[in-house]
């Protein structure tokens, strides 16, 4: 890996070695850890020097193999004194190793680097992956360090709004950028066969089932309860339900949906599974993909990734899913927290005709490669940077 000097610009064919610096609280699987890597492995191959400050995690090994370097910081921290503390270990890094632009991802690092930034002068970036609760005062001045970036990224157009509409920034300096997906991973013909029949035999499916898939973290506001009472109100014993999310502790809700399950006389028909490594595979073994949250999303990856692979997918008509979803083309919008329409959509989408089901599965992933394609997230998050890189230059020839 090399360090270089400062320089203006990053071109997307030859830079000559900007070093940008990420933070966030750590690198467990999820969206802003994924765009982190992605951003971070995309800024190393055009030439620049990726770093990434974080307290560690599984995805770690992925920079590790990409040669980015990863610096250990306690960055999930909130107690004041110890943001305090990390802001100074960050100014020392961005001196130490000429660090051109510092990107948080989330707000407890973003104070620290927004600390760091104004004491070393450096450019400061942030990236809203939600819109985030202001519930009083202290929560509304706490969330504000991600409106405190000189560019700041929202990662669709239902985020971006909620910035402008909550803090006062200047609208030219938001940047909406969705989430990118990986069509390496994401694709219909890179999922075996065997890959499939695999998870079936682990999930205990039988053949010829139609499978309807949530994945979703076992929260109440993701909306499972929802899909427990529309699939009471579909009636039919020959499908199958696969829930698949972490409970992350909240176990009381894993019994009180089993619970449920079973007093719907949905016994046979819901499985709860909180792991999945093979997403892909889960995707290709559906039907019919769901996502039923109660509470605006900031993005809906699962929404994504399901029509990348071809799937129909039923999503929540609230926050960022509307953008990511055509009504009736790839899928189907419903009232959040209906059990109702969404009874009336996954009608629909189980009796659909295979030339329609194929038809769907076409525009799907037409859609999906023309808006969330993985290389324009990166190469628009490396023009954010060029803007900042490059009014820095300006400022400093005046």
């Amino acid at each position: 890996m090399t360090t270089g000097p400062a320089v203006a610009s990053i071109d997307h064919g030859e830079m000559s070695g900007p070093v940008i610096l990420q933070v966030l609280p750590s690198l467990v699987t999820g969206g802003a850890e994924r765009g982190c890597v992605d951003v971070a492995l995309a800024v190393a191959e055009a030439g620049g020097t990726a770093l990434v400050a974080s307290s560690g995690g599984a995805m770690v090994r992925e920079l590790i193999r990409a040669e980015v370097e990863h610096i250990t910081l306690p960055l999930a921290t909130k107690r004041p004194w110890a943001i305090r503390r990390n802001a100074r270990h960050l100014a020392e890094i961005v001196h130490a190793r000429g660090v051109d632009i510092v990107h948080a991802r989330s707000r407890a690092p973003a104070w620290s680097a927004f600390l760091a930034c104004r004491d070393t002068g450096t450019p400061f970036v942030t990236t809203f992956h939600a819109p985030y609760g202001i519930t009083s005062p202290l929560k509304r001045w706490y969330n504000s360090v991600m409106a405190r970036g000189d560019r700041m990224i929202a990662i669709s157009d239902h985020v971006r709004r909620y910035i402008v509409s909550n803090y006062s920034v200047d609208d030219s300096k938001v940047r909406v950028i969705p989430r990118g997906i990986d069509f390496d991973r994401f694709a219909p013909d890179m999922v075996s066969a065997e890959r499939v029949v695999q998870l079936s035999r682990r999930w205990s499916l039988p053949d010829g089932v139609p499978v309807i898939l949530m994945p979703a973290r076992l929260t109440r506001w993701k909306g499972q309860m929802v899909l427990l009472e529309a699939l009471a109100r579909l009636g039919r014993q020959d499908i199958r339900c696969v829930l698949v999310g972490s409970a992350q502790g909240r176990t009381a809700y894993r019994r009180e949906l089993e619970r449920r399950a079973v007093d719907l006389g949905l016994g046979s028909v819901v499985r709860i599974d909180e792991e999945c490594s093979d997403m892909p595979a889960a995707y290709m073994l559906s039907d019919v993909v769901v996502h039923a949250s109660t509470d605006p999303e900031g993005f809906g990856r699962v929404i994504v990734e399901a029509q990348a692979m071809g799937r129909p997918v039923i999503a929540s008509d609230l926050g960022a899913p509307s953008e990511n979803l055509q009504h009736g083309s790839t899928g189907w919008l419903t009232a959040p927290g209906d059990p109702a329409t969404l009874t009336e959509a996954l009608a629909n989408a189980l009796s659909l005709e295979p030339d329609e089901r194929s038809a769907m599965a076409d525009r799907a992933i037409a859609f999906v490669r023309t808006h969330f394609d993985r290389r324009q997230m990166t190469d628009a998050t490396i023009d954010v940077y060029d803007e900042l890189l490059a009014d820095r230059a300006e400022r400093r020839s005046a």
